[in-house]
This record gives structure tokens, sequence and C-alpha cells, in this order.
């Protein structure tokens, strides 16, 4: 399987900064190994979304969309569990 390029939004390098000083090494581990593999143990589709999945880190949620067709995966939102779905 291909490798795939993280690309990450601006609102989502902001969130990742305010993350916890414990929970910020588990998360970059995370995003990191979704490049090698986007579709890891535990990851779920999100319902009325194409190509967005989520994947849990404690109680985090790093929100993603999968581009196949050029090989990236593009964090949406990291954000924890109570406030991700939120608009």
């Amino acid at each position: 399987m291909a490798s795939y390029q993280i690309e990450l939004k601006f609102s989502a390098l902001k969130e990742l900064e305010k993350l916890p000083r414990q929970v910020l090494p588990r998360a970059i581990a995370a995003i990191k190994r979704l490049a090698e593999n986007p579709y890891p143990p535990g990851v779920k589709k999100l319902a009325g979304f194409e190509r967005t999945y989520r994947v849990r880190v404690g109680d985090y949620r790093i929100m993603y969309e999968i581009y196949e067709d050029r090989l990236i995966i593009e964090i949406i939102r990291v954000k924890h569990r109570r406030d991700v779905y939120r608009r």
C-alpha cells in the first residue's frame, strides 16, 4: 500500500496545539500512523459524509478525510469527544 501525505487544516493545527500535554504525543503518533494505514483498527466512517472518518485517541477524536485519488489525508478536526461533532 502506498504512503499517504498528511495535510492539516489550519483550524485543526490550532486545535492540536490546544490539546493537553499528555494527549498531544499520542495524537501526533496517531496522525503519523494514518499515513501508512488510513483505515486503522477502530476507525469509524461518519454517517452522512462521503469520505470522512474519525479515530479515537483517549477521550479525543481526530476527524479526517481521505482522498484516494491523490493519496492525501486531510485532518479536519482534533477535539474532545463532547465537542468534535458540533459545528
